[in-house]
């Protein structure tokens, strides 16, 4: 292993060093894309490819990746619900589960980015976007088991251009943005590209009367310089954002139709504005991230070759405040077996501003007036305490690539890979005495947040790998591939938590602390773990005639293991498993198992299709079939032990589906286009959960439809007038591996029924018109046109026998104004 490394590091160190020695509306065909690492037309990349031209990305406004994923068939996202960082993208029925490695490697101008912080994240003036579906590992290495987002940005041109564009929208709705490009002497070029948004959101927080809820404010500046010396490129670029934004946009409701009406509420229902369901948190919800990013790229042609290298900084450092979860659990609303004086006067807090707050109309279970009900979490009483949480990670990494640049009929490439992370991880838990939050970890018992449960860890990851591809025209007709990867992740975690007590509950301020239940804390040990997998990927493109092509492909799908914060195991065995009763002396008895370390994940693709021409009618249908081993899967559990976040593994999931899209040009104005993606999906073995086998795979939509317009036609004035409509439906979804009616290990004699915690179908209509005139174009836009009501997310937590739901984006009428020079 120890060789292993040292020939992954000398090789990407020789292949930087390299090149600094002194040596001497289109058509499918039209559309040329780079999927294969390698420049080639989408009509014959053997796989499945979305995308988004410069034009298209133009005339639909899109920036970031919940854009992208939106006209993207068989592609769904959420993000921002807990934290501005926090990006989950599905493509077909394989998710990135939350707090592990993403699913989808996103790769912006050749460079692979590790950080799923930045998955949703701005980077830069796109020129184009390629959505790859199924494991491309192989080609683009890590957390590509179920696919890629490549993105291409502005290159430096021969003339000074640039453009800026403003914008004003509902809701306090300022947009800026623009670049400067041009050249810096014979042989370089750059590009700044800037960007700035705020908006006050769609919802208000009743108690202070505040726009907190979903309230974002970012900037960011990407810099771009390339140096032509010889037969050596040089790609620099450097990038800072900055957000400044709300956290935590959820409300609480249960599934327990045995205890009546209040505690039984179908997620679909909650309004978020009705006094019952409004937001009424006593802290303002904050979250704060900031991103450094240094990379350098540099290609050396040689007779034959092209030798490839780049090297990645980034930083990402991340924090969030917000109420807390546990007051149904009464964590900080009784005087704690412990005596403590935090325990004391946290109790008298909760009593006083329950008693001020009692006219307020609080989310289900109801209003605080009702003394024999629970108290929501996220209300205007201190009795739910307070979170903060920190998420920084500094990774580095280096690549090198040799391949072919001959016009033979092979076509090969090879090359190494290393990546190192170190990622800080802590979620806080803290008791609200009225007298203001604290942003830190830990605070001590005496101050006026004292923390009362703490995880708190540091992981670092070692990435070493090595990948080879070719490609072989065996025919005028018929291209072959095999391509192959091998990855290698060591990890290790090192907890943080300090060795004191929790004054509110008198026990370990981390339950890992105490393993044997004695009181007698010890220090939780280090752990490593090491992962690694073999990833071959095979292809073959037929072109049935010049408007005709059949592809297939196959190949093996991974993401590394890891670990959860310390001390997740021993507190769901605590609690939940082992632990003591909830009601009327029932034992909770849950089923679920958590490990401290989570498996690895693979997954078996196979993918057959056919794409094409047919006059004015561009189409494609593919079908496909994965079958999914320890898929990763993220759990929230919430009780008396306070909030707790673990990714978990099911052990076998199978997914099969078919998918189809159609553009037809009318004429030379007016296009029209769909696509379809249906699949179904099984948990096949889950250990975890044995009574979930059967069910369908979780952050998974059923279907999604997309059907649109694109219209441009030129003014009489000389002036051209374009519009786009994209109308998106998004089938039914589950959000976890419990679904229907089940026992509820909360109160384990009456059943929860978690059907009623899907979310619904729901239809958003995005629309976009514009007139340009010379170099000033004015737009108007709307998104969610029809003001549909529908969900972000839904995070069941079982156990609790309810849900935590984040809605979805409101209507948003804005218009726009550029001017290009």
């Amino acid at each position: 292993m120890k060789n292993f490394k040292t020939l992954i590091l000398s090789g990407c160190a020789a292949a930087v060093v390299m090149p600094v020695l002194p040596l001497s509306a289109q058509s499918i065909d039209e559309i040329v894309v780079t999927a294969r690492r390698q420049t080639e037309s989408l009509r014959d990349v053997p796989a499945s490819v979305s995308v988004l031209t410069a034009d298209a990305l133009e005339k639909t406004g899109a920036q970031i990746a919940e854009d992208f994923v939106q006209l993207t068939p068989g592609v769904t996202i959420v993000t921002g619900t807990a934290e501005v960082g926090d990006t989950q993208i599905n493509i077909r029925g394989m998710n990135g589960a939350r707090d592990a490695e993403s699913s989808v490697a996103l790769v912006v101008d050749g460079i692979l980015k590790t950080n799923t912080a930045q998955l949703n994240q701005n980077h830069g003036t796109m020129s184009q976007v390629e959505i790859l579906k199924g494991p491309q590992g192989a080609i683009y290495g890590r957390n590509a088991a179920a696919g890629a987002v490549v993105l291409s940005t502005l290159k430096p041109s021969d003339e000074y251009t640039g453009k800026l564009k403003v914008g004003l929208g509902e809701h306090g709705t300022q947009t800026a943005s623009g670049y400067l490009s041009g050249p810096l002497g014979t042989n370089s070029g750059f590009v700044v590209s800037f960007n700035r948004s705020e908006t006050d959101g769609f919802y208000t927080n009743r108690f202070l009367n505040q726009d907190v809820v979903d309230n974002a404010e970012q900037y960011g500046i990407d810099t771009r310089l390339m140096v032509e010396l010889d037969s050596t490129t040089w790609d620099l670029k450097a990038r800072y954002a900055k957000v400044d934004s709300a956290s935590i946009n959820f409300r609480a409701a249960f599934q327990l139709p045995a205890f009546g009406p209040l505690f039984t509420q179908d997620v679909n229902s909650i309004d978020f504005e009705e006094n019952g369901d409004a937001y009424y948190g006593n802290i303002i919800p904050t979250n704060d991230q900031e991103t450094v990013e240094i990379s350098a790229k540099v290609d050396h042609e040689m007779e034959n070759h092209t030798l490839t290298a780049w090297m990645l900084y980034n930083e990402v450092e991340q924090d969030l405040m917000a109420d807390g979860t546990s007051a149904d659990f009464a964590r900080y609303s009784l005087a704690a077996v412990s005596g403590t004086a935090a325990a004391t006067e946290s109790a008298a807090q909760c009593a006083a501003t329950t008693a001020a707050n009692a006219a307020f109309a609080l989310n289900s279970p109801g209003s605080l007036a009702i003394a024999a009900l629970p108290y929501g979490p996220y209300s205007p009483t201190t009795c739910d305490g307070s979170q903060y949480q920190v998420r920084n990670q500094k990774d580095f990494s280096v690549e090198a690539r040799l391949a072919s640049n001959s016009d033979g009929p092979l076509q090969w490439q090879a090359g190494v890979y290393y990546l190192d992370i170190d990622r800080e991880v802590g979620v806080s838990l803290g008791a609200d005495l009225g007298q203001g939050v604290l942003y830190s970890l830990y605070n001590g018992p005496t101050s006026v947040n004292p923390t009362s449960q703490l995880y708190h860890d540091d992981f670092t990851t070692e990435v070493t790998a090595i990948f080879a591809s070719i490609d072989y025209e065996a025919s005028e007709n018929l291209n072959l591939g095999f391509a192959i990867r091998y990855d290698e992740e060591d990890r290790e975690v090192d907890n943080l938590v300090p060795l004191v007590a929790d004054p509110i509950t008198g026990g370990a301020l981390n339950p890992g602390q105490d393993v044997d239940g004695d009181g007698v804390l010890t220090a939780i040990p280090s752990d490593s773990e090491t992962y690694d997998e073999l990833q071959p990927k095979i292809s073959m493109n037929y072109a049935v005639n010049d408007e005709t092509n059949i592809y297939a492909n196959a190949g093996i799908g991974f993401k590394s293991g890891g670990f959860n914060n310390s001390g997740a195991a021993q507190i769901i065995s605590n609690n939940l498993v082992n632990g003591p009763t909830l009601v009327d002396a029932v034992p909770v008895n849950s089923e679920v198992t958590i490990a401290d370390n989570y498996r690895k994940e693979t997954s078996t693709a196979f993918e057959l299709g056919v794409k094409g021409t047919t006059g004015d009618l561009t189409y494609e249908l593919a079908g496909y079939y994965t079958e999914v081993e320890d898929m990763q899967f993220f759990e929230f559990f919430v009780g008396t032990f306070g909030l707790l976040r673990v990714v978990n593994n099911i052990d076998e999931v199978e997914i099969m589906g078919v998918e189809g899209s159609l553009k037809y040009d009318l004429n030379d104005e007016l296009a029209l286009f769909g696509s379809v993606n249906y699949l179904d999906s099984e948990i096949t073995s889950n250990s975890a959960r044995p009574s979930t086998v059967g069910n369908k795979s979780p952050y998974t939509s059923e279907y999604t439809i997309n059907i649109g317009a694109d219209f441009s036609k030129e003014l009489n004035n000389g002036s051209e007038l374009t519009a786009r409509f994209d109308y998106r439906i998004t089938g039914p979804t589950v959000f976890h591996t419990v679904q229907g009616v089940t026992t509820s290990q909360w109160a384990s004699f009456a059943p929860s029924d978690f059907s009623i915690a899907e979310r619904d179908e729901y239809g958003v209509m995005n629309a976009r018109i514009g007139i340009t005139n010379g170099n000033l174009k004015v737009s108007a836009y709307a998104r969610n046109l029809f003001d549909e009501k529908f969900l972000a997310e839904v995070i069941p937590a079982a156990e609790f026998a309810g849900s935590f739901v984040s809605p979805g984006a409101r209507r948003l009428v804005g218009v726009e104004a550029s001017l290009s020079f």
